[in-house]
């Protein structure tokens, strides 16, 4: 008999034994037909009731099919490809080339999942703005924090992104390199020969160019402790841009006008693009001056774009791997000078990358905010310098 049939049963006995009483009791044929009516509708009711809740009543195994935990996917079992847009400025680009697969397979290890990368490069004044009017990027690495705050003062990077992550999220950085013809037949050796008639110079124009602005910035900063002012400062930089036949787009475009079309006696650039360039089989002859600028670059996740995306995690890992000693390992090795100290004090890096005497910050000049509107904005330095240039 089955666990079903059992209560059944017991209940079918308890009435025929309430059925027998009756009997005794109604011996009239009115009450014989009493009890057998009531017996009949006893046994329907407790069938149905029998039935009713065997069928509505979950089995332990039905319960476990229906849970939402039954429904999750298998432990270990792959997770939904993510894609993930890297906007950065364009010297960075062999470097990050480099990087991003290490990051994939490492993701793909630790968490089982298919990580793609869109990327983008160009000058960072141009990508702030793509970023600004809809280009959707997840993470952006920019040449200045000033291009960066353009991000956040429109709404889409949070507040304090600075913070977010270690060295005030510089990830990079670099120095200004004076480069010159083989065997330098102009006898450039510093900032101030740049000055001088007859020398023409290639740089990137600091209005599109993030690595134009650290150009000027250099050009500026050992213009003041040569000459002491401001005033003085201007003067010297009339003469230098006097020098310059045309300003490129960007870094990468200034270095081909130099390298490839063989334009101009000198070029202002990244130490970290003329380290690319020599390994390449470019041959380069370049100084590092004693003054000089630091160039830092930071990086910072697009807040906004991540939460629509639903890439935070990933951005977020992503991020923090740039500063893993494998990752800032390929940086130096594509000429950037490494923020991690443990590879900055490698003998191969040592020896690339030659100490600076007096190597000034955007800090000591003031800040992005105020850097901008004394250089950079409509009216401010660098449109008087310009304007007084006659081509």
């Amino acid at each position: 008999m089955s666990s079903r049939q059992k209560p059944v049963s017991f209940l079918q006995s308890s009435i025929k034994a309430i059925a027998n009483l009756f009997s005794s009791i109604f011996s009239h044929k009115w009450g014989r037909r009493f009890v057998s009516f009531f017996l009949a509708g006893a046994l329907i009711s407790v069938t149905l009731a029998a039935c009713t809740a065997s069928d509505t009543k979950p089995t332990a195994t039905e319960t476990k099919a229906s849970s939402p935990a039954a429904q999750t996917a298998p432990a270990g079992a792959p997770k939904k490809d993510i894609e993930l847009t890297l906007v950065s400025f364009a010297v960075t680009k062999q470097a990050h080339e480099a990087i991003i697969p290490k990051f994939v397979e490492k993701w793909q290890k630790e968490q089982n999942q298919k990580v793609t990368f869109k990327q983008s490069y160009g000058g960072s004044g141009s990508q702030t703005r793509a970023v600004i009017d809809g280009l959707e990027a997840d993470v952006v690495h920019l040449a200045l924090g000033a291009d960066t705050d353009k991000i956040e003062k429109a709404g889409l990077i949070d507040k304090g992104w600075e913070k977010e992550f270690p060295n005030d999220s510089i990830v990079s950085k670099s120095v200004a390199a004076l480069v010159t013809r083989e065997g330098n037949p102009k006898g450039i050796k510093d900032w101030s020969d740049l000055e001088k008639d007859g020398i023409s110079l290639i740089t990137a124009d600091p209005k599109t160019s993030g690595v134009a602005r650290w150009n000027f910035l250099a050009l500026w900063n050992a213009a003041v402790k040569k000459g002491g002012s401001d005033a003085k400062a201007q003067e010297s930089l009339v003469k230098v841009f006097k020098n310059v036949p045309i300003l490129t787009k960007d870094a990468r475009e200034a270095t081909d006008a130099f390298f490839k079309q063989g334009q101009g006696d000198a070029l202002i650039n990244y130490e970290n693009e003329i380290v690319l360039a020599s390994q390449k089989g470019q041959k380069v002859s370049y100084t590092i001056p004693d003054v000089n600028i630091s160039i830092d670059n930071p990086i910072a996740i697009v807040d906004k774009n991540v939460a629509k995306h639903g890439t935070k995690e990933v951005a977020e890992a992503f991020v923090k791997f740039l500063y893993t000693p494998e990752a800032q390992t390929e940086f130096a090795k594509l000429g950037f000078r490494p923020v991690d100290e443990t590879v900055a004090k490698e003998k191969q890096f040592v020896d690339l990358y030659p100490k600076v005497k007096e190597l000034a910050t955007a800090k000591d000049l003031g800040g992005w905010s105020e850097i901008n509107k004394k250089f950079f904005a409509d009216g401010a330095a660098f449109d008087q310098i310009q304007a007084q240039i006659k081509r």
